[in-house]
């Protein structure tokens, strides 16, 4: 088994992650059960845009840092979800690259495409005239840990200003994010994806978060 490294990609990882109000126990187990991690991954903040598909919930697709970011589901595994990262592209992006992999994404009618490059204020302008796209802001605040060599992190989240709180584990292998699961006392806790709690939170989806 090849040792994850935190802020680093690896090869598809499966994920464990919920949304609610309040972790607070498990997010003090986690951090007292955490083994040192990288000073870069101990509190990070970033602005990201997710761009919502009534029709997708299979790719998520977000901007962050100028970046077009997707990642594609791939499986779930005792319950577990296994997604793959796909595509990172820079503004402004090609047509092409629109036709062929982002609004494929999307899972939508791709909409009259006049140019042969789009600036980030341009694609923005594609998806707000779309009526199955949406262009939600959220911010994250994050604090990264390691336990039982899974990848680990308790956020605090504004999506489009509403407050959420997200605590996760990720790793290649699943054994380790189960143990994880019951080290922090989250067993039983609904395993729910930014794409899920995104489209609960603007009212896209009818359904609750964890808690």
């Amino acid at each position: 088994m090849s040792e994850l490294k935190i802020g680093e990609v690896s090869k598809p990882r499966f994920e464990f992650r919920s949304f609610g109000q309040n972790f607070d126990e498990a997010a003090a187990r986690m951090a007292r059960l955490s083994a040192p991690v990288p000073e870069k991954v101990w509190h990070r903040q970033s602005d990201e845009i997710y761009i919502m598909s009534r029709t997708n919930d299979l790719n998520n697709t977000k901007i962050r840092d100028g970046k077009m970011d997707v990642k594609t589901y791939v499986t779930t595994v005792d319950g577990l979800e296994q997604w793959d990262p796909k595509l990172k592209a820079e503004f402004p992006i090609s047509k092409a690259q629109l036709v062929d992999e982002v609004f494929p994404a999307f899972m939508v009618d791709m909409p009259e495409l006049n140019q042969d490059s789009y600036s980030y204020d341009e694609f923005i302008a594609l998806i707000d005239a779309h009526p199955d796209l949406q262009a939600v802001s959220v911010h994250k605040e994050r604090f990264g840990y390691m336990v039982n060599n899974t990848i680990c992190e308790v956020a605090n989240v504004l999506i489009n200003g509403a407050k959420v709180v997200s605590i996760n584990s990720e790793s290649t292998e699943l054994e380790d994010i189960q143990k994880t699961i019951k080290d922090v006392k989250l067993e039983g806790v609904e395993n729910i994806n930014y794409l899920q709690v995104i489209k609960r939170v603007i009212g896209m989806k009818s359904a609750k978060l964890a808690n």
